[in-house]
């Protein structure tokens, strides 16, 4: 045998020690290598007490936000608040805004008193009126305190807000007021303070017609400019003024207009501007760059819509076309590609082309007593609200605004100092509707209604069989308005009531109530027998509505 074999059969385990051996040295050499210098040993216990450190200070930092700094309080928003003023009276204004950015709408109003309430103790004298004087207040939404209030003008007259003014000013968007008796002041629409003030031009025997009207920048100041049209015996004239300084642009100018029951400033699908009035059976009009051209005999960089130019030329005093009846209401109505034109007469409602102002639509009706309401019938589906009489005869009209068709009527008897309807777009792309009327719904066969109370119903498309009574309101009310409070769910109406007579000084009150609430309580009228739902099963229902924005 080799001498190799022969001592491995001879001594076996020695030969395996041996293995052993040289396995166990590879090893060590390998731990050796694994576990390196002791320089790269403290750097990986370092990175280890970093790491643990950074965890705790995180720690730490969860523990102190959580239990030590008070979390802020969420806002208690109150369903229904109110506020009140003695010996006061008040005007037809209302306008809602987020005043103090807490994402909640405020509201704004103007009402008549010697001074402020007790909050603010300011007075006519503090701002050169005699007493009584005009206040403008702003109230919060959330719950009815005050969030500021000024003398404004000694009567109260005309009020835009939600004017903006140069960028490199800094201010707010501003509430522009135009008194009664000669006075022009803006306010800072979050403070209060005065932006602006200034005298009128107007004389005595002048009368301001509403609305206020917002026109682009003419001056090029960077803040849009105001218009404002005003009645003088058998004339009706138009002034311009700087909406960033309160001055007035160039002179009085005559529109050659007699008088005039409505007006609105109109945007052709071109981008012209244009002022469009009443003339009795006629509708009348003059381009806002023609205005200010000649009352400032400069250039304007406003536009003129050719077609428009050519209607005007055509005929004479700017006449477009004649009516079925005398003209009382003006509406801009969305249309494809641009605004459409509402005409609302004595004998018919009539759509017109917002370019070519041909008639898409005419449907009769006996008497109009207020100014339509738009909103959805159909998802995402215009339709206008007209009231269709007065009294015992009045009724509520819901028509397709593409094809004028009748999509929803129903006997509503109302009194001529109701308010008129409002709407507010829902989740489901429809809207829900509010009219007012006599609390109990009498037959047309009656001679007259037993109760004269206003009473608040509800209406939304997907019952057309069901009316809910929300409240009953016996005082004078002066403005009314739905409003969308908090984005998709706090939907409310503001009513501002008050004496009907500015020489009668009484009690005026601001309130709010939320829609959910008035729901769960209401009364439920059923308009039609079939309606197999229960009373509550019907409330539930509508009580689970969700609201949108308007945009």
């Amino acid at each position: 045998m080799d001498p190799k074999d022969l001592e491995a059969e001879i001594h076996p385990l020695k030969n395996e020690d041996g293995k052993l051996q040289e396995n166990l040295g590879s090893q060590l050499k390998k731990e050796e290598n694994l576990k390196g210098t002791p320089q790269q040993s403290r750097l990986s216990r370092c990175r280890t007490a970093a790491f643990f450190l950074s965890l705790f200070i995180c720690l730490l930092v969860v523990f102190v936000i959580s239990f030590i700094v008070p979390c802020p309080d969420r806002l208690a928003l109150q369903g229904a608040w109110r506020i009140n003023y003695n010996t006061a009276v008040t005007y037809d204004f209302l306008a809602t805004k987020d005043i103090n950015r807490d994402k909640v709408q405020d509201v704004l109003f103007l009402y008549k008193n010697s001074s402020s309430s007790n909050n603010f103790n300011q007075s006519c004298a503090d701002e050169g009126f005699a007493s009584p004087c005009s206040f403008v207040a702003a109230v919060s939404g959330a719950n009815g305190s005050i969030l500021w209030e000024r003398p404004a003008a000694q009567d109260g007259g005309l009020v835009l807000c939600d004017v903006a003014q140069p960028r490199d000013s800094g201010a707010a968007p501003a509430c522009i007021l135009v008194g009664r008796a000669g006075s022009f002041i803006a306010v800072n629409s979050s403070t209060g303070e005065t932006l602006w003030r200034q005298p009128s031009s107007f004389g005595r025997n002048t009368s301001i017609l509403s609305p206020l009207l917002q026109v682009p920048d003419l001056d090029a100041d960077g803040a849009p400019d105001l218009l404002v049209l005003t009645q003088e015996e058998k004339e009706v004239s138009s002034y311009l003024y700087s909406g960033s300084t309160g001055h007035q642009i160039g002179h009085r100018d005559s529109l050659s207009v007699d008088k005039t029951s409505d007006f609105l400033l109109y945007v052709t699908r071109a981008g012209a501007h244009y002022i469009l009035l009443s003339c009795a059976s006629s509708l009348c009009g003059r381009s806002v760059k023609d205005i200010y051209e000649k009352v400032t005999r400069r250039q304007s960089p406003l536009r003129r819509d050719p077609s428009w130019e050519d209607m005007l030329n055509a005929t004479k005093h700017g006449l477009f076309l004649h009516s079925p009846g005398a003209i009382s209401h003006l509406m801009n109505v969305p249309g494809n590609g641009g605004d459409d034109l509402l005409l609302v007469g004595s004998e018919a409602c009539m759509l017109l082309d917002g370019q070519e102002l041909a008639p898409r639509w005419t449907f009769g009706v006996a008497h109009v007593l207020r100014k339509p309401t738009l909103g959805h019938y159909k998802p995402d589906t215009l339709a206008v609200v007209i009231e269709n009489g007065t009294g015992v005869d009045r009724q509520i009209l819901l028509l397709d605004l593409s094809t004028g068709a009748v999509l929803w009527s129903q006997a509503l008897p109302g009194l001529p100092g109701h308010p008129p309807s409002a709407s507010l777009p829902t989740a489901d792309h429809r809207s829900a509707f509010f009219f007012w009327g006599l609390h109990e719904l009498v037959d047309a066969n009656q001679m007259e209604p037993r109760d004269s109370q206003h009473s608040l119903y509800m209406f939304h498309p997907t019952l057309p069989s069901v009316l809910l009574e929300l409240a009953n309101v016996s005082t004078n009310i002066v403005a009314f308005q739905v409003a969308l409070f908090e984005p998709g769910r706090h939907a409310a109406y503001i009513l501002l009531t008050g004496p009907d007579s500015a020489d009668a000084p009484g009690l005026v009150s601001m309130a709010k109530h939320k829609v959910q609430d008035l729901i769960l309580s209401s009364r439920v009228v059923r308009l039609t027998e079939g309606v197999t739902d229960s009373d509550q099963a019907i409330r539930d229902r509508l009580s689970r509505l969700r609201y949108r924005s308007e945009t």
